[in-house]
């Protein structure tokens, strides 16, 4: 083979070396036809691993805020006590539950409207205000978006005050320094209201205080106020600790006032506070409730309102572990004093128990 012919095969080679060291291009009919497979593939994972927790409705709520009160009232215990219900891994409800401190009723309706939290406490007689636009909602407006999840236990209106204040009527609450409770709470609405039956407002008093249960025990207990208005269940916290650091003693309503009192507001009642409910209580004492209650929005999925309502009455005895007024929380009494409409996921589980109000 002569120089020239070896020359000439070569230069074939470095060609045919150099064309096949280049990128081979990428037809784009075969990059479309492969994309719907990888999605279709992408898709079915998806729906593999994202499941939704039947038991909780929706799914998509996996953060539950339930609006309680001050940590020294009732709402605050039985709150948390419905949280671990509702975490508990045996209800299956996928849920992350926390009771959240607030000033109690009329802010916990606007929790709920706002969307704010998910469950609230609120006194019946707030929730009938709330959703009437009366009352401490006559400037709000109605709230009309709320429904009703259970009634609880009645809510007694105590009147605590200093023994050495000398009171023993709400009459002599005339030039005293009260605290009507938290601002924006139904224990204000009920202070005024008590006091209006009895002749007085606000004007009457030396100083009005707007309190949480918490805050009206220190000052109690510090002589910076004579009397406090605390409507909670019996026995109830706040009170407690004030009556085993202090000399103090509860102010009754007579059956007379507490009729004029449900004539005019139709949600009271009148309940007697036991000797030896707290310390130092040697007497019967009269005293107007309200109920408390659990509301929760109209949006609420329904399959969720259904198993939060299943498990708590499912599981009340851990309720009743958290406080005594746990006990007064059953089923047979869950739509007792009921002022608005039951949320469709709620009644349909008192449907299936056949419970019906009183």
């Amino acid at each position: 083979m002569n120089k020239r012919v070896v020359a000439f095969f070569l230069v074939l080679v470095m060609i045919f070396t150099f064309v096949g060291c280049q990128p081979q291009a990428t037809e784009p009919t075969a990059t479309d036809e492969k994309a719907p497979a990888t999605e279709e593939k992408a898709d079915e994972k998806q729906e593999e691993t994202t499941t939704e927790p039947a038991a909780s409705g929706s799914g998509e709520l996996d953060f539950l805020s339930i609006a309680t009160g001050g940590t020294g009232g009732t709402y605050y215990p039985l709150g948390g006590a419905i949280a671990t219900i509702l975490n508990s891994p045996d209800n299956g409800l996928n849920l992350q539950a926390t009771a959240q401190a607030t000033g109690a009723s009329v802010e916990n309706v606007e929790l709920i409207t706002r969307g704010d939290a998910e469950v609230a406490f609120v006194q019946n007689d707030v929730t009938y205000y709330a959703f009437n636009g009366v009352e401490a909602f006559a400037e709000k407006g109605k709230f009309e978006n709320i429904r009703g999840l259970a009634t609880l236990y009645p809510e007694v209106v105590q009147i605590i005050a200093r023994a050495d204040a000398e009171l023993t009527s709400v009459e002599d609450m005339a030039g005293k320094r009260v605290a009507v409770g938290a601002p924006g709470s139904g224990t204000e609405v009920n202070a005024r209201q008590i006091l209006e039956i009895h002749g007085l407002s606000y004007e009457d008093l030396a100083k009005v205080d707007y309190l949480s249960f918490a805050e009206a025990t220190d000052q109690l207990k510090n002589n910076q106020i004579d009397v406090a208005f605390v409507t909670a269940a019996v026995p109830t916290s706040a009170v407690t600790e004030v009556s085993t650091t202090a000399d103090v003693a509860l102010i009754p309503i007579t059956a007379e006032k507490i009729k004029e009192l449900s004539e005019k507001y139709p949600y009271y009642i009148q309940v007697d506070i036991q000797p030896g409910d707290y310390r130092g209580q040697e007497e019967v004492v009269s005293a107007a409730a309200v109920m408390a209650m659990l509301i929760v929005s109209e949006d609420m999925d329904e399959g969720l309102v259904y198993n939060i309502t299943k498990a708590i009455f499912e599981n009340t005895q851990t309720i009743a572990e958290s406080h005594a007024r746990g006990s007064d929380i059953t089923l047979e009494s869950a739509l007792d004093g009921m002022p608005i409409e039951v949320h469709p996921g709620a009644q349909k589980y008192y449907d299936e128990k056949g419970v019906q109000a009183n």
